[in-house]
């Protein structure tokens, strides 16, 4: 199957294009949209809009933000979003996955209380408000890799990943190492809290720990099987953060509704077989977060960036050819997104999957905002690229197409070379290098 790579210069052309393929997304010229402020929680977010966690792998070796952190996040508060969900942060040694990942602990704490103090304060020098900040907190499990090699940490056996060759079964985590790591997301939410975050996100995604432990059916102990255990790690995790933070500070996921592997392999598949997705479970887990466990916004997405990315990341280059089209990924990415906002109205949703639209993107998000489709539109890899993007919508009324990421993949190869992660393209001056040094002399 050719692959369709992005070639549409006017509406009209990716209109036709979307006809073509069959396939229908919410598309809206009014971007006013995008900057109307909303209150969640009882903290106000001065527009719709959303910076994702994009980690740059570039933290000090004990895990305090570096350089090139800071220089991320004062571009990303100088955009304007209302929203700034930063990167994964782990919380324990042993779950990081590169030894350069940010790591929250008792001890590099002053060091995020400035990272969000800067973030805050340059917002507002710059646009006259601070943005709600968020901590994605993390164990990366499979993925982790502490001392720059595989060690990987499972939640079980998955020959989808593993094929012929299965990890040692002392690297399954035990039920007593989960019951500690959700009394450790209780303090990391402490220490967040300490640091001037405005809330913490257990992250539950992409095939770390939280997210593999949703599909663990054939797991047994007090963390597989049912429903109720396959939850457990994410919702006591989510408890113990509620519990050792004040009310007003924001508990929050980062949830994959749909993993894009059959089953028992993996979430939000029907048992029947296949991959389609069938987000039964994802709605009855998001209900669930909302009504018990009184969760009040949700950053819904899908996939696995290792295996599978074209599921959650539509691109144009990558290590595999997808047999779809783009467009049907981003379509696949705004139904799932949409049916999880649909069934849970009180839920505050942040969408995911708009860079691969790149100048069309904003009126994607506009259009998803209108039909009720999310609450927040989320944008990642888009802001490595372009962090003023948000400032450019409201300012010029679109934008650039010559800033735009052009979803060639190279910041994740530099993720998976072991090295920092940038705009190869757009932020050449510093990470161009980077790229030819740990890249193509490899």
């Amino acid at each position: 199957m050719e692959h369709q790579t992005f070639h549409y210069n006017t509406l009209d052309a990716l209109q036709q294009e979307m006809n073509t393929v069959g396939v229908s997304l919410p598309l809206s010229t009014e971007l006013e949209r995008l900057q109307k402020p909303l209150t969640v929680q009882g903290k106000r977010f001065a527009n719709s809009m959303a910076i994702q966690p994009m980690e740059g792998c570039d933290g000090t070796r004990d895990g305090r933000p570096d350089t090139l952190t800071e220089r991320r996040y004062e571009r990303f508060a100088k955009s304007g979003v209302g929203l700034i969900w930063v990167e994964a942060v782990a919380v324990v040694q042993e779950g990081r996955a590169n030894p350069r990942q940010l790591f929250m602990n008792e001890k590099t704490l002053d060091s995020f209380k400035r990272l969000v103090q800067m973030i805050k304060e340059t917002c507002l020098q710059e646009h006259g408000f601070e943005p709600v900040v968020i901590m994605q907190a993390t164990h990366s499990g499979r993925y982790s890799k502490p001392n720059g090699k595989p060690e990987p940490i499972i939640a079980y056996q998955n020959p989808i990943f593993e094929k012929d060759t299965p990890i040692s079964p002392e690297r399954i985590i035990t039920d007593d190492a989960l019951m500690r790591l959700e009394e450790r997301f209780g303090s990391a939410a402490k220490e967040a809290e300490m640091a001037g975050f405005d809330g913490i996100d257990i992250k539950c995604c992409h095939r770390y720990l939280n997210n593999e432990l949703l599909s663990a059916f054939n797991r047994p102990g007090a963390f597989g099987g049912s429903f109720e255990n396959r939850t457990r790690l994410l919702r006591n995790g989510i408890q113990n953060a509620q519990a050792a933070t004040r009310d007003a500070f924001m508990v929050t996921s980062r949830l994959n509704v749909y993993d894009g592997f059959p089953y028992p392999y993996g979430f939000g598949v029907s048992p029947d077989g296949g991959v389609e997705p069938d987000l039964t479970e994802g709605i009855r887990l998001a209900k669930l977060l909302q009504e018990e466990a009184g969760l009040s916004l949700l950053d819904i997405t899908i996939g696995n960036p290792y295996v599978n990315p074209h599921v959650n990341r539509p691109f144009d280059g990558g290590p595999y050819v997808p047999q779809e089209h783009p467009l049907e990924g981003v379509a696949r990415m705004v139904r799932c997104v949409g049916e999880i906002q649909k069934a849970c109205p009180k839920l505050a949703i942040v969408s995911s999957g708009n860079s691969y639209l790149r100048q069309f993107a904003p009126m994607l998000a506009a259009g998803m905002l209108e039909e009720g489709l999310c609450a927040i539109a989320g944008f990642g890899r888009e802001a490595f690229a372009y962090p003023d993007f948000y400032r450019d919508i409201v300012n010029s009324g679109a934008m650039d197409p010559a800033k735009c990421c052009i979803t060639c993949g190279k910041c994740s190869e530099l993720m998976r070379a072991g090295t920092v992660a940038g705009c190869v393209i757009r932020d050449k001056d510093v990470y161009l290098p980077i790229y030819r040094r740990d890249v193509l002399k490899k």
